[in-house]
């Protein structure tokens, strides 16, 4: 039986967040992580101290401030605070060390910073090292050198701040090539509910409050977790917030709420897929709906396990932090395996050659997107801003083709692309082979030197627990290749590492694995 969530519908939708908290303020709308609910009204008041607070601290419209948080209500009350305020929130990448978050809070012109204590060490050195006042570093819990997170709230009016005017995140790409860059759109200069934040969910065929749950089970600092989290909160679904993501406790939450939609990356699905039968069976996840992932490519036997075990409910998306994007149902994907969809009503897509000329279907290119909503510069760098585009249309460097139906597939990145004696090795195809072995929790593929054909293949494999990281298990992964891939795409060598260096929505730095291998060549990692 499909249980569904039994939440109240009011008979008038408002429109945003804020109407609806002032229409209704004893909703529940978040469970933090350990169980603690907010009602709307709580919500809501916290956001308006927090525009005071940051105003009487000097912020100004266009200004922007930072935030190192984990996942909970302190993260989504920067979010609201900023959205209404005509701000920009830059959210940082807890894991980063301190020189890293010390260039995004200077590069972005950060007035503010707002840190939890258990990522303070990094985030005062990083302050130190833009030299933010100390007046203007404040911290959820308690740590030395900073003012406490309630200074900024306590003695601050609960009411609604005058001027509302929609402000913005500002996202910071993630670096793979360089440097991260600022996404930064204009202000309009509109009302927050003249937006409607909360309608990029109707791609995806999500409505307004209809008896949805949406579960955030990874770090709000990524752009389309909070996307689709804000999204969520704007159209009337509840959130239910995880800190630290482990399979089973992500299936016990669905469980428990009668979660309805989720935003995941397709390492969630490999690690849900290896827990034994009987804990998978523990849990009912019928009440899913929507389980949408992206972030990176899911291989084909993954996929297919997914919706053998939760159903059609198993949606892909193909987007960037700059904007854009196509989506595929389940049913496209079992008509069409492989692909990442169609356009967004919102969006375009393109395939172009290295001159910029449209290619046919079917013909491999630099993927191009364009949104019909508006554009973006990357901050303080009008030469990459120029440099990825070709007229509205932008690339994040990645290869594909759209077929005859306007369904886009991708192979690689172009900076991931192994060129050996002159022939195109994608490794999205040589990984997705190691991860059907059992004994292969995760795995890369890269380029190294050859000194005649230029590079050759390297693979590089996180054992499943269990395997030991030995000879015996190389020689069995490489012959496992043999049988699955052409002889010029399979690895002529393979190590372990104990754990890849992945971000916890699943993007590998692959350039940290090649570095080694490249030092003293010329190739850029």
């Amino acid at each position: 039986m499909n249980r569904q969530p039994l939440i109240h519908r009011p008979a008038h939708t408002p429109n945003g967040f804020w109407a609806q908290a002032t229409a209704d303020p004893t909703r529940t709308v978040l469970t933090a992580p350990g169980g603690e609910r907010w009602t709307a009204g709580r919500l809501h008041s916290d956001a308006n101290r927090l525009v005071h607070g940051l105003r009487s601290a000097g912020l100004h419209r266009g200004d922007a401030f930072a935030a190192v948080l984990p996942n909970g209500p302190a993260f989504l009350t920067a979010y609201l605070a900023a959205a209404q305020a005509g701000l920009y929130l830059v959210p940082v990448n807890h894991h980063l060390v301190a020189p890293e978050i010390a260039w995004i809070v200077a590069d972005s012109g950060a007035r503010a910073l707002i840190a939890h204590e258990r990522f303070a060490a990094a985030a005062r050195n990083a302050a130190d090292e833009a030299a933010l006042p100390v007046s203007h570093r404040y911290v959820v819990g308690a740590a030395d050198g900073f003012r406490p997170y309630g200074d900024l709230l306590e003695g601050q009016p609960s009411a609604p701040p005058a001027d509302r005017t929609l402000g913005w995140v500002m996202n910071y790409t993630s670096g793979t090539t360089g440097r991260p860059r600022g996404i930064r759109r204009p202000l309009p200069g509109i009302l927050p509910e003249d937006a409607h934040l909360g309608g990029f969910l109707g791609i995806f065929g999500i409505r307004p409050f209809d008896g949805h749950v949406h579960l955030v089970c990874s770090p709000l600092y990524h752009t389309a977790v909070l996307q689709f989290a804000a999204a969520a909160l704007h159209i009337g679904h509840p959130l239910v917030l995880m800190d630290k993501w482990t399979p089973e406790e992500m299936l016990r939450l669905v469980d428990t709420h009668r979660c309805t939609h989720t935003h995941m990356v397709p390492t969630q699905f490999h690690r849900l897929l290896a827990l034994p039968e009987e804990v998978r069976q523990r849990y009912d996840v019928s009440s899913m709906r929507h389980a949408i992932h992206g972030a990176a490519p899911c291989p084909d036997h993954v996929k297919r396990a997914m919706i053998d075990w939760w159903g059609h409910c198993v949606e892909e998306y193909y987007a960037a932090s700059e904007g854009g994007g196509a989506f595929a149902t389940a049913d496209d994907w079992l008509k069409k395996p492989g692909t990442v969809g169609r356009a967004w009503p919102i969006s375009e897509l393109a395939v172009l050659d290295d001159a910029g000329r449209p290619l046919p279907p079917g013909e491999l290119g630099t993927v191009y997107m364009r949104m019909t909503t508006g554009g973006f510069r990357y901050h303080k760098d009008d030469t990459k801003t120029r440099e990825n585009r070709v007229g509205d249309f932008f690339t994040v460097g990645d290869l594909g083709y759209l077929d005859e139906d306007g369904y886009l597939f991708l192979r690689d990145r172009k900076i991931d692309l192994i060129i050996s004696g002159g022939v195109n090795i994608y490794p999205a195809e040589i990984e997705a082979a190691l991860l059907a072995h059992p004994a292969v929790a995760d795995a890369a593929a890269f380029g190294v030197p050859h000194p005649d054909r230029g590079e050759e293949v390297k693979a590089i494999v996180e054992p499943a627990d269990g395997h030991a990281p030995d000879e015996r298990l190389a020689a069995e992964l490489l012959a496992h290749c043999t049988r699955r891939l052409a002889g010029y795409k399979r690895p002529r060598s393979l190590d372990f590492v104990a754990a890849m260096p992945r971000d916890p929505n699943g993007k590998l730095y692959k350039r940290r694995l090649r570095a080694p291998y490249w030092e003293h060549h010329d190739r850029p990692v």
